[in-house]
């Protein structure tokens, strides 16, 4: 393929990607232009340029669209509109099924007339668009079939009879019915423009659809237009093009070609892309308390929820260390759970903030939380946050030794990791190696250790210090806060502290600040 220019950038300078670029990802957050960006790139590709679009295909067009290569202009262009057309197609669907079944008529015919002309008979028929479309379409939608009756393309099972029309079947269905047929048309080495590739298409099968779509046609370029960072992700090997602004007046952008092999390239990253905000990596997914808490907390970040601490850290580290790239700033949240303060330290020198308690859920015990949640409720705020301390305190009474030993299986898996991590000249010497680490770890030593340090905790209702290290899912509903604060359980209580959050009331900041202090102790001493 020639080299592909891209739309000049605001100082005019035009980036030109190389020949063996195939993939091409062009995303922005929504006004950021991208949309205009793809038009004027397919404006200079010319005749090279091949556009798609199923939301405007599967439904009625006013009028053909006029440009090259599309597929309004092949329909037009057809020299034969078999008999059986009684109505024009009025979708672009149904264009694209017309030229199919012409085309495939007119292969029969070409074929019965090669027969009469030579007199031999080839052992088969030569294969089709029709034959390449089924195949696809089995491969995406397995145990489905696809027949040519009368004139007319019908979809069913392989355990049915029952077969129904093109206009019949889902969105989803005919989103991809349009595409396969599509690319089947697309002229020899094509640009194929896409734009929303995602819309119709279910998230679970999107990235198998478009990987077949691919392969359908290696010899052409695929450029994608999306703002669904799932989608934009799942083009692997992709060059990826940041558009961050558009100069209308002068038709120039301000973007970006993302770095490759960086971590851009994963979801994690074509997140940012759409934020013009800090960015806060959280752990948890959509549902979790953390994706609920923290935007109301962070208002002026752009909160991302990642699953693991892992991923937290991970994606802050590498961010972060691509500022001169994005020139945004990277903040993580990680849970404490049973980190000692060396790794909390060492965490909050690398932007990851560690909460001064051991789990998100813990964070809603604080009494600075119980109490603003009480008082908004009518309760005396006082009594409340007592009796919930004192449930707090029991419960960890009766769960010390539980506590002690997981403390002291995370502090030992941490020590051999730690320790092994080095070089050894033979496995005799990493073998002594191991074998030496039992009595200097000495877990039992440790053990006690944090038995005598949590009965400390226990005898002096210490209550902050047992948050800060008491691991218990159920210390919600166990401490009965929801029931104190006259709402019927833990998901009542929950919706009550982010129903306070998303109003300025008084309760509302003493929350905001009592979880942000949670969250900065002892950061200023790093």
């Amino acid at each position: 393929m020639p080299d592909l220019d891209l739309p000049p950038r605001l100082n005019g300078e035009i980036e030109r990607l190389s020949p063996e670029t195939r993939k091409v990802v062009i995303i922005g957050a929504n006004g950021a232009g991208k949309s205009r960006f793809t038009r004027r790139l397919a404006t200079g590709l010319g005749d090279r340029a091949y556009r798609l679009n199923a939301l405007d295909a599967l439904y009625s067009v006013t009028a053909p669209d006029p440009e090259h290569n599309t597929v309004d202009r092949l329909h037009q262009q057809a020299s034969t509109i078999p008999a059986y057309d009684k109505e024009r197609p009025q979708t672009r669907l149904e264009r694209l099924m017309s030229l199919l079944v012409s085309d495939e008529l007119a292969g029969l015919f070409r074929f019965k007339f090669s027969l009469d002309r030579s007199g031999d008979k080839p052992r088969t028929l030569p294969s089709t668009r029709m034959d390449r479309l089924i195949a696809f379409w089995r491969e995406v939608f397995p145990g489905n079939r696809v027949l040519v009756d009368t004139g007319n393309v019908r979809f069913g099972r392989d355990d049915s009879d029952d077969t129904i029309g093109a206009a019949r079947l889902s969105d989803g269905e005919r989103a991809v019915l349009y595409y396969g047929t599509a690319m089947l048309y697309a002229p020899q080495n094509a640009v194929v423009m896409i734009d929303s590739p995602e819309i119709f298409l279910h998230p679970g099968t999107m990235q198998s659809v478009w990987n077949r779509l691919e392969n359908l046609r290696p010899d052409c370029t695929m450029i994608y237009t999306t703002h669904d960072l799932e989608f934009a992700a799942s083009r692997h090997g992709s060059t990826y093009v940041w558009v961050r602004s558009c100069n209308t007046s002068t038709q120039r952008w301000d973007y970006k070609i993302v770095p490759r092999g960086s971590i851009l390239t994963d979801q994690i990253s074509l997140a940012i892309m759409g934020a013009r905000k800090p960015v806060l990596f959280i752990e948890g997914d959509h549902r979790s308390i953390d994706s609920q808490l923290y935007p109301l907390i962070f208002p002026d970040s752009t909160v991302r929820p990642l699953g693991s601490c892992n991923k937290v850290i991970e994606a802050t580290r590498t961010f972060n260390d691509l500022n001169s790239f994005h020139h945004l700033k990277a903040q993580g949240i990680v849970d404490r759970d049973r980190r000692d303060d060396g790794e909390v330290a060492y965490l909050r020198r690398k932007n990851i903030m560690v909460p001064d308690v051991a789990e998100i859920e813990n964070m809603l015990l604080l009494p600075e939380i119980v109490g603003a949640v009480a008082a908004s409720r009518g309760r005396d705020s006082a009594r409340v946050v007592d009796s919930v301390r004192r449930s707090v305190l029991k419960m960890f009474g009766h769960d010390i030794d539980e506590q002690a030993l997981q403390h002291t299986r995370h502090r030992v898996k941490r020590t051999v990791e730690y320790r092994v991590d080095g070089r050894f000249a033979d496995i005799g010497a990493l073998e002594k190696h191991i074998n030496s680490l039992t009595g200097e770890i000495n877990p039992r030593g440790l053990y006690e250790q944090f038995r005598r340090e949590f009965r400390g905790y226990h005898a002096a209702g210490d209550y902050e210090s047992v948050l800060r290290v008491y691991n218990n899912k159920s210390m919600l509903p166990g401490c009965n806060v929801a029931g104190l604060c006259g709402l019927g359980n833990k998901e009542e209580y929950i919706a009550a502290v982010m129903k306070l959050l998303s109003t300025d009331s008084v309760h509302a900041r003493a929350i905001r600040e009592a979880v942000r202090n949670a969250l900065e102790a002892g950061t200023e001493a790093q």
